[in-house]
């Protein structure tokens, strides 16, 4: 019989190839990076299951669900496991507890194919209440810098150049602002967690014991920070990067128009229905903020945007963005950090430009790492 594994932080460490035999609705609502869904049973054979089990009880159960999957069905399942397997033949597989779904799945590998396969004990469950600890003991046990600062000063991409920044926007698939929605869409609150969890492992494995996040709110997005990482993040030391109010207004031209149009472009296969996709994109974006911007205000960026959308679709000019962008940052945004700013003035502890921040948090990070 093949080897079964429960070393869940070798899995993760190592990237090991895994085969998910949940049905699919149990793979949407949460999964690993990079896992493959090859379903024991599908969404419709899993419920009449399910159903005649709370019915008839576990035998019944397992007969019929032999019947649902069998002849062609079962022949066909088989050769997609097979095909995995030998592609992949470090790897394992698992089911949701690690129970009868994955015994069977294992069992047909091997006197079907002769396929000797290993599953995960514990299945999915255990897999996931181990990255949802990790990042407990993450919160717990290291030390955390938020890095802040006014909007466009690039706090997300100094942190991708810090081998022991997290990413938070990264993993959210969401640039953390009103506007900050990407075409691609977020990840569940369950893949999220994953992903940040298995960042903290790897991190930490590498010696990594003081991790630079960003400064957000509780939520990126859709997607919720877990809790004991906000409430540590809450009291956590503030580094404050400061940028010109010009190379702000550009860097938010090149990431939320020039380079999100050119993404909707590329999704949707043409330059007119790119284009007016990503205009409704952000015209929605600062009407999600009227209120907060004040009737006024919001109408008077809003004929603004909506004059340079006009501009760049005649004359594809972009230039005409920056003045909803200004006027967006001095009126709204640079008040509203002005005034996080200074409620926590106590707990910032360095602040100056790019390359000032970038080395004392690369000092930081390394004598951390060194201890």
């Amino acid at each position: 019989m093949p080897e079964n594994l429960s070393d869940f932080r070798h899995i993760f460490l190592n990237d090991v190839s895994m085969m998910d035999v949940r049905a699919p609705i149990e793979f949407a609502q949460g999964a690993f990076p990079g896992v493959v869904n090859l379903p024991l049973m599908n969404d419709e054979e899993r419920q009449k299951v399910g159903t005649c089990y709370k019915q008839r009880g576990q035998e019944a159960a397992i007969t019929l669900g032999h019947s649902l999957v069998s002849g062609e069905i079962k022949n066909g399942r088989i050769a997609a496991w097979a095909a995995f397997a030998k592609a992949h033949p470090k790897g394992v597989l698992y089911c949701f507890r690690g129970g009868l779904r994955s015994q069977i799945t294992q069992q047909w590998l091997q006197s079907e194919a002769g396929i000797a396969y290993p599953r995960v004990i514990g299945g999915y469950k255990a897999m996931r209440t181990f990255l949802l600890e990790t990042t407990q003991a993450a919160a717990q046990e290291c030390d955390f810098t938020v890095l802040s600062g006014s909007t466009g000063t690039g706090k997300t991409e100094l942190i991708a150049q810090l081998p022991h920044g997290i990413d938070l926007e990264g993993h959210a698939n969401h640039r953390g602002s009103s506007f900050g929605q990407r075409i691609t869409g977020q990840p569940t609150q369950i893949n999220f967690e994953n992903q940040l969890a298995i960042d903290f492992l790897k991190k930490r494995a590498l010696g990594h014991a003081l991790f630079v996040l960003e400064d957000e709110g509780k939520n990126v997005g859709s997607c919720a920070v877990p809790l004991p990482l906000r409430e540590r993040l809450a009291q956590a030391p503030v580094v404050y990067l400061h940028d010109g109010f010009e190379a702000r207004v550009e860097r938010i031209l090149r990431d939320y128009v020039v380079r999100q149009h050119a993404e909707f472009v590329a999704a949707c296969g043409s330059e007119e229905g790119g284009f007016e996709a990503y205009a409704a994109r952000l015209l929605i974006s600062l009407d999600k903020i009227e209120r907060r911007l004040g009737g006024a205000l919001h109408q008077q960026l809003r004929q603004s945007m909506a004059n340079a959308l006009q501009r760049q679709e005649e004359y594809g000019d972009a230039a005409s963005h920056r003045g909803w962008i200004a006027a967006l940052l001095q009126h709204y945004y640079d008040p509203m950090y002005a005034y996080q700013r200074h409620s926590r003035a106590q707990r910032i502890v360095f602040e100056g430009a790019r390359s000032e921040v970038m080395a004392y948090l690369g000092e930081c990070g390394a004598s951390t790492a060194a201890k």
